[in-house]
């Protein structure tokens, strides 16, 4: 059986993470030149935290496996 790193997203919540990265980093802008209220600085927060959890989880996937030979 394969071994995996421990990581909190799968591949394809990864994916989407990213996609829903993407979309708030242009999104937001757009929002902030149309609207004329603060209501687009939550897509700012969200996107923040969105791209928080991506680190955390790259920085999990880059950590070593520990070896179970006793």
């Amino acid at each position: 059986m394969r071994e995996t790193t421990p990581s909190i997203l799968t591949v394809s919540q990864r994916r989407f993470a990213w996609l829903a990265f993407l979309a708030i980093a242009v999104q937001a802008p757009i929002s902030a030149h149309l609207l004329h209220d603060d209501s687009w600085l939550l897509s700012i927060l969200v996107g923040m935290m969105i791209g928080t959890l991506i680190l955390v989880d790259d920085a999990q996937r880059r950590q070593p496996v520990p070896d179970n030979a006793e």
